[in-house]
């Protein structure tokens, strides 16, 4: 369910805010477009939203100031503490994707970025299946995050990181569960989902399902 990760991201809070704008050039290129990947999930949203991953609340901003109400979900307490102070009206509850308290709303779509990849292949279908069972008809589901075409691509950008000394990067690469476009894609479509895809920088993709 991606607990294992929590005590990176709770080492990380602190810094999240500064790696997001591009300032470690070893994540420069997956950070690349940053605040057009968030307004991209922002436009493609409608209605109630909860957001999976929160982080430090850099989305949770963009869809409150569009008017939408909105419940983050975060599992690492270091990340929802700064949330809190960023967004203080903004509700965050302790959960993650897979696990996570009832809803105090009828959700229209489900965002997350840079934080699905925390799940396996078998936790993500277990995930969107959870969510195809109370998303209504055309309910949404926007995700941002980092994918590969095939595995080959995958293990080419391993390759590439180590060769420009980015270590952090690639074991990250090799560390947490990065999968590719063929598998999300089959995953959404048995659990009633058409998808879309779209390459925002060489390493995140924009993912829109529709509930059908």
């Amino acid at each position: 369910m991606g607990r294992e990760f929590i005590e990176i991201f709770n080492n990380w809070a602190d810094t999240y805010d500064a790696s997001v704008s591009g300032k470690d050039p070893q994540y420069a290129a997956v950070f690349a477009n940053y605040e057009d990947i968030l307004a991209e999930v922002v436009q493609k949203s409608s209605g109630n939203v909860v957001e999976f991953g929160v982080g430090t609340g850099n989305l949770a901003e963009k869809l409150l100031e569009e008017g939408h109400e909105v419940i983050g979900i975060e599992p690492s307490l270091a990340m929802r503490e700064i949330a809190a102070i960023k967004l203080p009206t903004l509700t965050v509850l302790e959960g993650d994707f897979i696990d996570y308290p009832a809803f105090p709303y009828a959700v229209e779509t489900i965002v997350s970025t840079y934080a699905f990849h925390h799940l396996t292949d078998t936790e993500k279908d277990q995930a969107i299946k959870q969510y195809s069972a109370f998303l209504p008809e055309k309910g949404k589901i926007v995700f941002a995050d980092t994918m590969f075409k095939s595995e080959t691509e995958k293990l080419k950008a391993i390759e590439a990181a180590k060769n420009q000394e980015f270590y952090n990067l690639a074991e990250d690469l090799e560390r947490e569960y990065y999968t590719t476009i063929p598998v999300i894609q089959t995953i959404f479509n048995t659990h009633q989902f058409d998808v879309t895809f779209k390459q925002m920088n060489d390493f995140v993709w924009l993912l829109t399902a529709e509930r059908i």
